[in-house]
């Protein structure tokens, strides 16, 4: 994703959109990360059940 932006940023030398790509690539990533620990605490939850 990060070269998909940084192409898109090179050919259109839009910064405000850049930033917007960096900003959506970002809240993608924290999304995933909290999925993921939800996912481990659930895990976790059931190997003490």
């Amino acid at each position: 994703m990060n070269n998909m932006i940084w192409n898109l940023f090179l050919q259109t030398g839009n910064v405000e959109t850049y930033l917007l790509l960096k900003q959506l690539e970002n809240e993608q990533l924290d999304e995933r990360n909290n999925t993921e620990t939800e996912s481990e605490e659930i895990a976790s939850f059931q190997t003490k059940m």
